[in-house]
């Protein structure tokens, strides 16, 4: 982003805003995939940051939607549905059956129960249509299902032709580091897989795998990706079995590309603890492990950068929270009320994981620069005191 970008969104936004940037993206992406085996296929979870999906139409093999909504916004931002996998714990039944409906639709279902997976063959039969379904492997977790389950459904597969097992699901969780976890996850889908062709004579071509890749997001944080990536990458080839890889990331390839820009509005010490007080907060900047700003994440005072100080600044936002503590005793340069405190790695979750009804707060507007360098508005400021006020409507 340009000085000059910068220095229009400054004048554009009173209040806090957020800022994607296309190239970084893009060039993230790449990275990723450059780290993979070549035949890795990528797939990105739209829950991450809806906001930056158009800009990588070109660059994934796949979507992950989890909701009518992200389907909705999918939609009209032009995504081809072959590229669309419909996840999501709980699929409105209405929802799956109007995709189900819609012969244009060429999209994947998971199957995350034994229930998801009865509806879907009911449709099929109901349509009269091809149905591309990947069953869910559990985690021993609320999601997808269990071993012997999904062995249910291989079983009695030639019951219900119209459906399509392209595969296995595998989601784990977040935030992972350690490669011995991964080697665990890896055998274990990798035996199942071979209990599938070799007890069940099934075949699957996908293995769609969550991986939970981390995130650098505080100081301090001993995270050698490079490494990582190299680890998993000789784990994926040494697997016996060789299905199509596709792996499901969403902080992964989002959380750099962002930026979160919030303005100092009040100075003050109290107690002989100097507080900056900002026009965001914790409903806007969420960075998975932080409480309380118990870890510093990388941000900065705009135009400050290099100024040195030994005073010490605890930062809060503008929620009447105790919790509302974005950063804590950290060395800040001489700050006034006006400056800019930009945060990074603001990509993903910040803006849809936030408490942002709380106090009826506006939303901050959001920008992104696309891979030519041109800047958009992408979201105005919205006003959340629309959702708050109780609108009377008699029932009866």
């Amino acid at each position: 982003m340009t000085d000059k970008d910068l220095s229009l969104l400054r004048e554009s936004n009173e209040t806090a805003f957020y800022v994607f940037d296309g190239k970084v993206l893009k060039e993230r992406v790449e990275y990723i995939r450059s780290s993979l085996p070549a035949n890795t296929a990528l797939c990105y979870a739209v829950k991450a940051n809806p906001f930056i999906s158009k800009e990588i139409i070109d660059d994934v093999e796949r979507f992950e939607i989890c909701s009518p909504g992200e389907a909705e916004i999918c939609f009209e931002l032009g995504i081809p549905s072959d590229k669309m996998v419909i996840s999501g714990i709980y699929k409105t039944p209405s929802f799956i059956e109007g995709l189900a409906a819609d012969s244009s639709f060429n999209g994947i279902f998971t199957a995350e129960s034994l229930v998801q997976y009865r509806q879907l063959c009911q449709l099929s039969e109901k349509y009269k249509r091809q149905l591309r379904v990947l069953p869910r492997l559990t985690n021993d977790s609320q999601f997808g299902m269990n071993d012997t389950d999904i062995i249910d459904i291989i079983d009695n597969r030639e019951k219900y032709p119209d459906l399509d097992i392209v595969g296995i699901q595998y989601f784990s969780g977040t935030q992972k580091t350690s490669l011995k976890k991964f080697k665990r996850e890896l055998e274990h889908l990798d035996k199942f897989l071979s209990i599938l062709k070799e007890e069940h004579g099934f075949e699957a071509k996908e293995l769609e795998y969550g991986t939970g890749f981390p995130v650098s997001y505080f100081e301090g944080d001993d995270l050698d990706e490079a490494e990582l990536f190299k680890g998993f990458s000789e784990l994926l080839t040494d697997m016996t079995n060789k299905p199509d890889i596709i792996l499901e990331l969403g902080r992964s390839i989002a959380a750099s590309c962002g930026r979160y820009y919030t303005h100092v509005v009040d100075i003050k010490t109290n107690k002989r603890q100097n507080y900056a007080l900002i026009d965001g907060g914790m409903h806007h900047i969420v960075y998975f492990g932080q409480h309380m700003a118990m870890k510093q994440p990388f941000f900065s005072v705009v135009g400050k950068e290099i100024t040195d100080s030994e005073k010490l600044w605890t930062i809060c936002g503008s929620l009447c929270s105790m919790n509302d503590i974005v950063v804590k005793q950290v060395p800040l340069p001489d700050i006034a009320i006006g400056d800019l405190v930009c945060f990074e790695n603001a990509g993903a979750y910040c803006m849809t994981e936030g408490i942002s009804l709380l106090l009826s707060r506006d939303l901050p507007a959001v920008y992104i620069i696309d891979k030519e360098n041109v800047l958009y508005k992408v979201r105005s400021t919205f006003e959340t005191k629309a959702l708050n006020t109780p609108r009377y409507e008699r029932m009866y």
